[in-house]
């Protein structure tokens, strides 16, 4: 019989969540439900577009769904409010490194600043044991060395294991994912098993402060006007093709909404914050051989001459490569770049690149530049 324990779980309303606190609550713990606030909607959302939509996760809907499955499986329930912590270490994060030319990631900026940073700490506070979540991932000990290793979801198409990347082994240690081994469809059976009322519910999509998946608009809502850097655009051999209101509004392999005629296909090949210049090229322009990290992480040790698999976004395919450029140690290194088997395409500072040996998530970290530049 399962060791009987106090789980702290994150339940956002979603039907992965209700589904982890719902199978735990089966195993017979202690389960305790915890929704984050971490956008006050009926306030921001007139700052956008009036029409705008909101197809995502963390609103006041989701937050009255995670309350009735609470209800439904008989556990004690709570709504934290997080909303400054969220405003800064997400939202000002996110409008910031668009406004230097750079593309960022939300997602592990919350993952890992309140997801598991805050409620790792409310759940020692409360005396959990763990903290569960409904992410597509997997934790494994090795017997051996008492290292933890994180490690994909059985279901590729949901696995979420690189937005995880930054995982210490002490959170590890303290991290449960129910659904790790599961299918999307097998979740949902279990929803309907349950009779959880968001057993149908969609998925969102979208980023969860951003309606209508306009970053620019966004952006430009929320920024200081004078941080907004305009310029112009320039091919790749430096001609001059047009002009650009801000560098908020390219992305590194961006193809439309350039502004620029062409008789072929043009795509945004890199960004200058320093002249506001904004690059555009051929898609061989695009491809560059490798990248330098920044803020880079270890989820264990590791030998960095080894060949790894690197992914640099989140759906995009892993690809073979090796670091080079070793400074410091222990989890967090300095100077470490990666230098691919092939060339690869839209590499883009500010995104995520993480590294793989199989099924484990071994570390990765900020791309600060890409090779060629």
């Amino acid at each position: 019989m399962t060791q009987r324990k106090k789980i702290l779980v994150a339940m956002s309303g979603g039907v992965d969540s209700s589904v982890a606190a719902a199978l735990l609550k089966e195993q017979g713990h202690d389960v305790i439900g915890v929704t984050m606030q971490l956008w006050d909607y009926s306030k921001n959302e007139s700052s956008c577009d009036p029409s705008a939509k909101f197809d995502t996760c963390c609103s006041h809907d989701d937050v009255a769904d995670a309350r009735e499955v609470a209800q439904k499986l008989g556990i004690p329930f709570y709504v934290l409010d997080y909303q400054d912590d969220f405003q800064t270490n997400v939202v000002d994060y996110f409008t910031q490194e668009y406004l230097r030319g750079r593309t960022p990631n939300p997602c592990v900026a919350c993952n890992t600043f309140l997801k598991f940073d805050h409620l790792l700490e409310r759940a020692i506070r409360l005396g959990c044991d763990a903290v569960a979540t409904g992410h597509y991932a997997r934790i494994s000990q090795d017997i051996s060395s008492g290292h933890y290793r994180l490690l994909k979801g059985v279901d590729a198409q949901k696995d979420q294991s690189y937005f995880l990347y930054s995982l210490t082994q002490e959170r590890l240690s303290r991290i449960l994912f129910p659904l790790g081994e599961m299918t999307k469809s097998e979740v949902r059976m279990h929803a309907e098993r349950f009779g959880l009322v968001n057993a149908r519910k969609k998925e969102s999509m979208e980023i969860c402060f951003i309606p209508n998946n306009d970053y620019a608009k966004f952006i430009e809502k929320h920024a200081d006007i004078s941080k907004i850097i305009k310029g112009e655009i320039r091919s790749e051999d430096g001609e001059l093709l047009g002009h650009h209101d801000g560098i908020h509004k390219f992305t590194v392999g961006q193809r439309r909404g350039i502004g620029i005629a062409s008789e072929k296909p043009l795509y945004v090949t890199r960004i200058s914050s320093e002249s506001g210049v904004v690059y555009v090229g051929d898609e061989v322009h695009l491809r560059r051989t490798g990248f330098m990290f920044e803020k880079f992480h270890l989820i264990r040790e590791i030998d960095l001459a080894d060949e790894f698999e690197i992914k640099i976004r989140y759906r995009s395919p892993p690809a073979p490569g090796k670091l080079f450029g070793f400074e410091g140690s222990g989890e967090t290194l300095s100077s470490l770049g990666i230098l691919f088997r092939e060339p690869q395409r839209s590499i883009t500072p500010g995104q995520i690149a993480v590294l793989y040996r199989g099924d484990e998530v071994l570390g990765g970290g900020f791309i600060e530049r890409s090779a060629q530049e």
